[in-house]
């Protein structure tokens, strides 16, 4: 990225917002990563302790981040930190997949979803991606 050669948290602080605009990011985006590099630098983001950590201290340490929700904590948890048992029951393509797989087509809401997805643990992760992958069955490399 031109507008941050190195891309260090203090680099994206030390940036004005103008910039960040100019590098493509919106307005909106550039508040948040600018937040995200400020929990950073504050420290208050344990990234060396995260593999010791339970998915909800997690969850609740990357949603002090101005627009990180908990479906974005959830799919950090998933594909970076590679967490085997979580179950995004906000995701919209994961309940249409049980819905259309398991109930008729009939929707299912995140509180009936988390007590069907029970029996799935400690593979939750793993039954998402399947149930995500039977809605789109072209490949994918990662």
């Amino acid at each position: 990225m031109e507008a941050a050669p190195t891309l260090r948290p203090e680099a994206f602080l030390a940036l004005r917002k103008p910039r960040l605009l100019r590098a493509g990011l919106s307005r909106q985006k550039a508040d948040y990563v600018r937040d995200l590099a400020r929990h950073f630098v504050e420290g208050t983001l344990h990234v060396g302790r995260w593999p010791a950590m339970d998915d909800e201290a997690i969850i609740d340490e990357l949603t002090e981040v101005r627009g990180i929700g908990r479906w974005t904590a959830e799919m950090f948890l998933i594909f970076n930190l590679m967490r085997p048992d979580v179950l995004p029951v906000d995701d919209l393509g994961l309940r249409r997949a049980v819905a259309l797989h398991y109930r008729d087509g009939e929707p299912i809401a995140a509180r009936e979803l988390r007590e069907f997805g029970a029996a799935w643990a400690p593979w939750r992760s793993v039954a998402t991606w399947y149930l995500w992958r039977s809605l789109d069955p072209v490949p994918v490399e990662y």
